[in-house]
Parts: structure tokens; C-alpha cells; sequence
């Protein structure tokens, strides 16, 4: 194939291939408008060349995109940060515990206080054998009224009755021994006065008459001695009252004295009447329990029926444990109808006011400084306040010192909650109700 002309100036040394494009023949009037022969090649346009971008513009591009880069950096790095203090903020949260809490409910005040209280017997007394032996026979059982002095028991005393014997026929030797003495002392005493014998031998025997005494004064203390241990053979009552316990029965081996295992008691005795009342009041109340004031007790056996009693005695100290008096009430129980050991309520008219609130039984602390209760202060940290407890309702305890309708006190505190916690506070609710 033909080498073509090339209008740029370039000449094709190459054969072209079968399939290359060819130019569509022209008229003869195409040819000679254009000067040619016919045999040139179609003249083919090159695209135009740009101009190179100016170097400032290119620069500008760059540091943009760099900058883009870097803002990129410092907002994820920003964002890693947050969420850092995010996490580090919920643990913190997480670590210090949620408490509830509620408000104590104010109380309308009471014209009288009412404490629980356990009747007890005025005088009670185990009593006890003061001899070895056998137990013979008992006279009274329990639920018997004795009057001081009147015979209980009988002991049977074996051992006691032959050492009494022994005591008395040994005095009986001393005695001999004494009249002996005192013969040989008289005769020479005698003697030295015609100078028979000499004053060492007047003396020696009137120092074994003057033993001899002494010996008989020993005799007679060991049988007073044991004739003392006979007569603890019968057990009598040490003072009116009545018989609730009786723990021996006829044949039983009896040991002298309440040592250990040695010593049983026989019975117990108990004087009824009065009563005695052992009542705590509350430290807010003390003041106003004075001695001989009135004191009404009732009972739940014996409905609306009331026994007039009267303060007798206080400690006149108010216990570092429960801060509370400890008071005495004695009560007359000529028929007998109360009964030692009952329990009932002690009605007093103090006529003082004190400020009393309720709080949720489930919110006190039982620790070895008394009741306690858990209240969050304004700061969310737990204070520990000591309280004085006035009744108890069951689901609710009557406060009558320690805190006021103003403090939020924690429900179901943990054990292991100390002074000076930081807690949370979950939502509350007034009126001792848990939200």
C-alpha cells in the first residue's frame, strides 16, 4: 500500500492495516476546490493544548485539603475525649450508691404516754436445802399460798444425824478430860502451898485444866453447828406469798447450796402483792416522771379495765445504751388478778410537749451505740443520728428525739453504711411511703 501525505507533516512509513478507516471518495468538483489531485490524505484536526495551572492556585488546593485533614483529626480525637469523660462520669455514678428515702410523719401530741411493761413479783426467791439427804416429803405445790414460816419440806439427813452423834460423845470425852484437869489442877495447887511440889508443875497442870476449857468451848460450837444443819431437815417459806415452781420430788438426792450442779433449788416463791412495773422512758419524757405521781396499767386480758399503780422509784439516770429512765411502778394485787410475768401497757400524764414523728420500722440501724436511723444531709452524705423511741406500731416506731418531718431518712439501709457516705437519692415520697 501507498504512502499517504501528511498535512502535519508527518510521513506514515507503516502499511496500514485492511481495517482502518478510509476517507469516502470525493467528486472531482470536491477535488478541485480543495487543489488536489485526488491522491492526498483528509487533513485530521488536533485537539487544542491547555495551559499548565498557575502554581499559587495549586498551593491554595492543598493547603486546603490539609486543613480539612487536620480539623478531622481534632474533631475525632475531641469526640474520643468525651467519650472518655462520659464513661469515667457513669462509672463514678455507678460506684456510689442509690438509696431511698422518705420524710418522717409528724404526730399529733399525746395527752398521755403509753410504754409497754412486764409485771413482776414484788419479791421472788429460789430456795435452796441447806443440808445433804434425801427428800422425804413437800407440803405445798405450786399455786399454793404460804405464809412466812410455814413448813414446805422435809429432808431426810443420815449423814448430818451421825456426825451430831459423833460431835456429842466427843464433847462428852472433853468434858471428862476438863473435870480431870481441874482435879489435878486443885490438888496442886494444894501441894505448893506446903511446898510438896514445885510452881512449874502447879503451873503445867493448871494450864491443862485451862485447855481443856478450851477444848469443851470447840466441842460445843461443832454440835451447835450440826444440831443448826438438823434443823435445815424442814424447809420453811421466808415470807408470804405463793409457790409457782416446784422441781423435787420425794426420794430425790439433795445437795446443800446453789454451787454448779451440787445445789438444786427445791422451790420458788414469789410475793404478789404489790406488783412491780419495770418501765423505759424515753429520755424526752424523764423530766416530767416524778415519785408518787399516778400511773394507770392495762391489759389485754382484762378490757377496759384499769389498775391504778403508783412511780415508786426511778434510776435517776438515763442508760447510755437506749437513753431511756428506767422506772418502777408497784401496783396492789390484793385479789390476786394479775399475775407475774404478764405483759401490759403503763399510762402516764406527763404533761409535756414533745415533738413526735413515725418512721418505717424497716428504716432503723441496730448497732452497739443503741437504734440508730441513716439520714442524707443537704450534701447527699449519710449522717448516723442516735434516736429515742417512743411506741412501737408494728410497721412503724414512734420517734420522740433524734430526727424531725424535715430529714430524709434512708429505707432498708445496708449493713456495711458508714457516716460521711456519699449516696445517691432516688426519687421520695412524703408520708413514710418508699417511692
Amino acid at each position: 500500500m501507498e504512502d499517504r501525505y501528511n498535512p502535519t507533516g508527518d510521513a506514515r512509513t507503516h502499511s496500514e492495516p485492511s481495517h482502518s478507516y478510509r476517507e469516502p471518495q470525493r467528486g472531482a468538483d470536491d477535488r478541485e476546490a480543495d487543489g488536489d489531485d485526488g491522491h492526498a490524505a483528509a487533513e485530521i484536526t488536533p485537539p487544542p493544548k491547555l495551559a499548565p495551572a498557575p502554581p499559587r492556585r495549586a498551593l491554595l488546593f492543598i493547603g486546603v485539603v490539609v486543613l480539612v485533614l487536620v480539623a478531622a483529626g481534632v474533631v475525632a480525637m475531641l469526640m474520643r475525649i468525651h467519650d472518655s469523660h462520659v464513661l469515667a462520669d457513669e462509672a463514678e455514678q455507678n460506684a456510689v450508691p442509690t438509696v431511698a428515702v422518705v420524710h418522717p410523719t409528724a404526730e399529733k401530741p399525746d395527752e398521755e404516754l403509753v410504754l409497754p411493761g412486764t409485771l413482776q413479783a414484788y419479791i421472788e426467791s429460789p430456795i435452796y436445802a441447806r443440808t445433804n439427804g434425801y427428800l422425804v416429803r413437800w407440803y405445798k405445790d405450786i399455786g399454793s399460798h404460804i405464809k412466812q414460816g410455814e413448813l414446805l419440806a422435809d429432808i431426810d439427813t443420815p449423814e448430818v444425824d451421825q456426825e451430831l452423834m459423833q460431835a456429842r460423845a466427843a464433847r462428852q470425852q472433853v468434858v471428862a478430860a476438863m473435870d480431870l484437869a481441874k482435879i489435878n489442877a486443885d490438888r496442886y495447887q494444894s501441894l505448893r502451898k506446903t511446898d510438896s511440889v514445885s510452881q512449874q508443875e502447879a503451873d503445867t497442870q493448871s494450864s491443862g485444866y485451862e485447855q481443856a476449857l478450851a477444848n469443851l468451848a470447840a466441842a460445843d460450837a461443832n454440835v451447835r453447828r450440826l444440831q443448826e444443819l438438823e434443823g435445815f431437815k424442814h424447809v420453811y417459806a421466808p415470807f408470804d406469798g405463793v409457790l409457782t415452781r416446784r422441781t423435787v420430788d420425794p426420794g430425790a438426792l439433795i445437795n446443800s447450796g446453789n454451787a454448779g450442779a451440787a445445789g438444786k433449788e427445791l422451790f420458788d416463791v414469789a410475793r404478789t402483792d404489790p406488783l412491780r412495773v419495770y418501765i423505759s422512758v424515753p429520755q424526752a419524757y424523764a423530766p416530767a416522771i416524778k415519785t408518787n405521781m399516778d400511773a394507770v396499767v392495762t391489759l389485754q386480758e382484762f378490757p377496759g379495765q384499769k389498775f391504778i399503780g403508783t412511780v415508786v422509784r426511778t434510776a435517776d439516770s438515763i442508760d447510755t445504751v437506749t437513753r431511756t429512765l428506767l422506772t418502777e411502778v408497784d401496783v396492789p394485787n390484793k385479789d390476786g388478778k394479775l399475775l407475774p410475768g404478764s405483759f401490759g401497757e403503763v399510762h402516764f400524764k406527763p404533761n409535756i410537749d414533745v415533738n413526735k414523728v413515725t418512721v418505717p420500722v424497716n428504716a432503723m440501724l441496730f448497732r452497739r451505740e443503741g437504734p440508730q436511723v441513716a439520714v442524707v444531709g443537704s450534701d447527699g452524705k449519710v449522717q448516723l443520728r442516735r434516736i429515742s423511741i417512743g411506741r412501737d406500731y408494728g410497721t412503724t416506731l414512734e420517734i420522740v428525739g433524734g430526727v424531725d418531718v424535715n430529714d430524709r431518712v434512708i429505707v432498708n439501709p445496708s449493713d456495711s453504711i458508714e457516716d460521711g457516705q456519699q449516696v445517691n437519692v432516688a426519687p421520695e415520697k412524703q408520708g413514710g411511703q418508699q417511692s
